[in-house]
This record gives structure tokens, sequence and C-alpha cells, in this order.
């Protein structure tokens, strides 16, 4: 199936935008059809993305779909499929940069929180290989790369962003190994924000809204790998302020 105009400026709001969530994809989609007079059914949005899918192939890109661990919401993201999101940013950002994010991305990667402090980023930024940044410098990049959904910060704390975690997980899986990387049991997605599994033998890992929702309706709340009891607060997950960039 051919694409039509319609597509084609879906395709071209999403380079600009990159991510883009579930209620801004269904409005997208109905201006896109709506403005060139193309048919449009509220219900078929997975279909239209399919269609573009099948010809972005070729191009190496594709609009995926994943939930947000903060939230449970799904967000859609256009990304590269043969190489890391490190090849679009490199045009972006200056090698210092890319290099500052590459170690605040290590430093989230190696934390058992998995978030890194604005501390330990702009300590970083003294000793970058390429070019040194300054603190004002480095401060400004990480406010950059909030504001362009690359990290989410909270109280100075920085965390990958559901865009970063669905564009960069080809680098993430090949730069880590099994246990720095960490894989939600449920959804079989990466997971950064989650509960873990008590029992030490155990290596399962759920995300928040993952847990609520598998938990939901269980009486008695057990470890889907182990049967250990699963002794967390199943939360209601909510978007905090600060998480409104994704």
């Amino acid at each position: 199936m051919a694409l039509g105009e319609g597509h084609q400026r879906f395709i071209q709001t999403m380079m600009v935008r990159g991510i883009v969530n579930e209620q801004e994809a269904k409005t997208l989609h109905r201006h896109c059809c709506e403005l060139h007079k193309e048919h449009f059914a509220a219900d078929k949005l997975e279909e239209f993305i399919q269609v573009i899918n099948s010809k972005l192939e070729s191009m190496n890109m594709r609009i995926r779909t994943r939930a947000s661990e903060d939230n449970g919401m799904p967000y859609y993201a256009l990304v590269n499929t043969a190489n890391t999101e490190l090849t679009r940013m490199s045009s972006d950002y200056a090698d210092n940069e890319l290099e500052l994010f590459l170690r605040t991305l290590d430093l989230i990667m190696t934390s058992h929180s998995s978030v890194a402090s604005s501390t330990d980023i702009l300590n970083s930024a003294d000793s970058l290989q390429t070019r040194k940044l300054t603190k004002s410098a480095a401060e400004c990049l990480l406010k950059r790369l909030v504001s362009e959904d690359w990290l989410v910060e909270n109280q100075g704390d920085y965390s990958l962003s559901t865009r970063c975690v669905m564009d960069m997980e080809p680098y993430i899986r090949t730069m880590y190994d099994d246990d720095q990387v960490k894989v939600c049991s449920v959804c079989h997605c990466l997971a950064f924000k989650c509960q873990i599994c008590v029992n030490p033998l155990c290596t399962v890992k759920i995300h928040y809204p993952c847990a609520e929702k598998y938990f939901k309706k269980k009486p008695v709340k057990k470890c889907p790998g182990c049967s250990e009891l699963w002794p967390y607060n199943v939360r209601e997950c909510r978007q905090s302020v600060s998480q409104r960039h994704r």
C-alpha cells in the first residue's frame, strides 16, 4: 500500500517531535487524515502506523510503541533501527556533549537505583577525553537533554526518558552485560524503574505499572519466577510534573 499524504505528514511530524503519547498520536492521526481529506477511522491508528512502518523499513526507521515506566501510558517514537540514536545525536550535539551524555548513561546503568545525581554528572564533565565542559555548560546541556526528552530530572537526580530507553536499547544491550541490563519479567522490555524479587537467587524484575496490572486480581502476591511472597506495595503510578517530558 502506497503512502498517502496523511502518512507522509504523520512521519514529518514525528521526525520533528521524536515521541508522542497515545492521545497525541490519535490526535495527530485524525489531523493528518482530515487535512488531506483521506479516510479516517479512530480505531485504525495501529493499521495506519503499520503502513508507515512497511515503507520506513527500507530506510532503517520505524515507529515503535512502548509504555512509560513512570505511569504505564503508551508512547510512540520514531527510531533508527540500523544504528543507535547516537547517530542522530552526533549531528545535534558536540563531541564533548555526547561524551557527557554517554557518561551519564553509564552512571545510570551502574547505579542500583538507575539514577545519576547532578553532582556525579557535573564531576564527570571535568574529565572528558574530548574536551572539558565548564559547570555552567554542563548544566545547560542537562537542561537541553531534559527538554529534548532524553533525560528525566527529579529533584537533582536524572533517569532515562521513555524516548531514550526506546532509542538506546540496541546500544544498551550491546555495551552492558546481563547483570546490568534489567528486563521486566511481565512485558519483557528494559526495566530501570522496577521492583526486584527479594529472593537473591531469583532474577525477576517488574515495572511498577506492570506490577500494578499483574498483581491486581491475584489474592496473594507471589513472584512469577520463584513464588516467593512479593512484599512490595503495588502503588498506583501517577505522572509527576517533572516527568511530563517523558
